[in-house]
C-alpha cells in the first residue's frame, strides 16, 4: 500500500506545487479566507469528496467514507490563514496582496492536506473507517479551532492528526515529539491606578509608572524563585501605556502581555500567583489594581500511541536517518490543542529547511519553503491514515507525558 501511496503522491507532486504557489500568491488574513476556502472546496469536490464550505465561518470540511462498520472518523487538520506581513522574498509567486504573506507555512499545510485527500481518494480502496479533512481558518488569531468545534467538526471524531512546517528541520526530514509539543498561551492585562500629582512633588502622589515598573521587574524575577524550573513559564509584558505629560505623575498604567506554560497544574496556579505579586507591589503604596487573566489555547499534548504511529510511518517513508525525535517543547502556541479536548491527537514537524541557504524563521518577511517537503508530508500522512485503520494502533486514551 505504501508503494501505491508513494507513486500517486509522486505523480501529483507537480500539481501540488502549483497549488501551493497559488495559495502563497493569494494569501488571506484570519477570518477572511473566502477565496482560499472556495479554491480548496473546488479541489476537494473534483476528487469526489463530500465537501462543506463556510464551516467555522470560513473553514472547509471534507469526508471520505469507509467501507466497514466504523462510524467514527480519523481526522486531519490543516490551517489556511496568512499573516499581516509585507513579503520580501524574490519568489516568482510572491504575494499579490501587499502587507499579507504566508509567513508561517499555512499554504504548505493546506497543500499537504489537499494532497492527502487527493491520494487517498485516488486509491480506490475504501478503508475500514471514514476520514475527515479539516481546513481551518484563523489559527494565527487562535480563534479558528473553536469556530470549527462550535460547528461540530469533532462530532464522531475518534482521533486527529496535524502537521506544522519547521525551518530548522531540513526539508524532507520529519520531527516527532512525544508529550508536550507547544505551550498553553494566555492573555494578561494589569491596570494600576494611582493618584496624579506634580512631577516635582512625588510624595504628594501615587506614581503608577514607578509601581508598574516594580510589578514588571518582580514578576520576571519571581518566576525563577517560586516556580519549578522543570515546568517552564514565560511571562512577557509586551505593551505599557500610561502618563500624560513629562512633568505629571501618572495615575494610571495599563500593562498587557502573554503567559506561556507547559504543565496544566502550573497553568491553573498562575492567575492567583500573578495577583499576589501585583497586590504586594500596589497595596503598600496605596495604589489600586485590576487584573484580567484570559485563558487562551492549551498546550498541545501529543497522544503516545498516535505519535508512535506517525513516527513508524515517517520512518517507513523517510528512513531512520531523516526522522528526528524532538527533545524540547516549544513555548509557541498552536490552537490544534483545542481539538484535543474532544479526541486524542498528534502533531509533527515537517522540515522545510534548505541545506545550502539561510533559513529564515517563521513569521519572517523572507520566510521561504523547501518544496520537497510537500511530497514527504503527503506520503507520511496518507500512510499514517491508512495504517490507523489497517491496524489496531488506536489512541491509548492515556494522558500525554509532559
Amino acid at each position: 500500500m505504501l508503494d501505491r501511496i508513494r507513486a500517486i503522491a509522486d505523480r501529483l507532486t507537480p500539481r501540488l506545487i502549483e497549488i501551493r504557489r497559488h495559495l502563497h500568491s493569494h494569501p488571506e488574513l484570519s477570518g477572511q479566507e473566502y477565496q482560499t476556502a472556495a479554491y480548496i472546496a473546488g479541489v476537494l469536490s473534483s476528487c469526489g469528496l463530500k465537501t462543506q464550505e463556510l464551516v467555522g465561518k470560513t473553514g472547509v470540511v471534507a469526508d471520505l467514507p469507509g467501507q466497514g462498520q466504523r462510524a467514527d472518523y480519523l481526522a486531519l487538520r490543516t490551517d489556511m490563514d496568512a499573516l499581516p506581513i509585507l513579503e520580501k522574498t524574490p519568489l516568482d509567486f510572491v504575494s499579490q496582496k501587499p502587507g499579507v504573506m504566508h509567513a508561517c507555512g499555512h499554504d504548505v499545510h493546506t497543500t499537504v492536506g489537499l494532497g492527502v485527500a487527493m491520494v487517498l481518494a485516488e486509491l480506490g480502496e475504501p478503508l475500514p473507517g471514514p476520514l475527515r479533512f479539516i481546513f481551518q481558518p484563523a489559527e494565527e488569531t487562535a480563534q479558528g479551532a473553536r469556530w470549527m468545534v462550535a460547528d461540530d467538526v469533532m462530532t464522531g471524531v475518534a482521533a486527529i492528526l496535524g502537521v506544522h512546517v519547521y525551518p530548522s528541520v531540513l526539508g524532507g526530514d520529519i520531527g516527532i515529539r512525544y508529550g508536550a509539543l507547544t505551550a498553553a498561551a494566555d492573555d494578561l492585562e494589569i491596570n494600576i491606578v494611582g493618584e496624579s500629582g506634580h512631577g516635582a512633588r512625588p510624595h504628594e502622589a501615587i506614581d503608577a509608572i514607578w509601581i508598574a515598573a516594580q510589578v514588571v521587574t518582580t514578576l520576571q524575577q519571581a518566576i525563577s524563585r517560586t516556580h519549578n524550573p522543570l515546568r517552564p513559564v514565560v511571562l512577557t509584558i509586551g505593551q505599557i501605556q500610561g502618563g500624560r505629560a513629562p512633568n505629571v505623575i501618572a495615575d494610571h498604567v495599563r500593562l498587557t502581555g502573554t503567559v506561556r506554560s507547559l504543565h496544566p497544574d502550573t497553568r491553573r496556579e498562575l492567575p492567583q500567583w500573578i495577583e499576589a505579586i501585583v497586590a504586594g507591589m500596589c497595596e503598600p503604596f496605596g495604589a489600586k489594581y485590576e487584573i484580567s487573566y484570559r485563558p487562551g489555547v492549551p498546550a498541545v499534548l501529543n497522544d503516545p500511541s498516535l505519535t508512535q504511529l506517525v513516527e513508524r510511518c515517517a520512518r517507513d517513508v523517510c528512513g531512520d536517518d531523516h526522522v528526528q525525535l524532538i527533545d524540547e517543547s516549544s513555548l509557541g502556541a498552536e490552537d490544534f490543542s483545542v481539538y484535543l479536548d474532544y479526541a486524542p491527537g498528534s502533531m509533527f514537524r515537517l522540515g522545510i529547511g534548505a541545506a545550502d541557504a539561510t533559513n529564515y524563521p517563521l513569521h519572517h518577511p523572507k520566510f521561504a519553503v523547501n518544496e520537497a517537503a510537500i511530497a514527504v508530508g503527503v506520503t507520511t500522512l496518507a500512510h499514517a491514515m491508512v495504517r490507523y485503520w489497517q491496524t489496531s494502533e488506536a489512541p491509548s486514551g492515556q494522558p500525554a507525558a509532559i
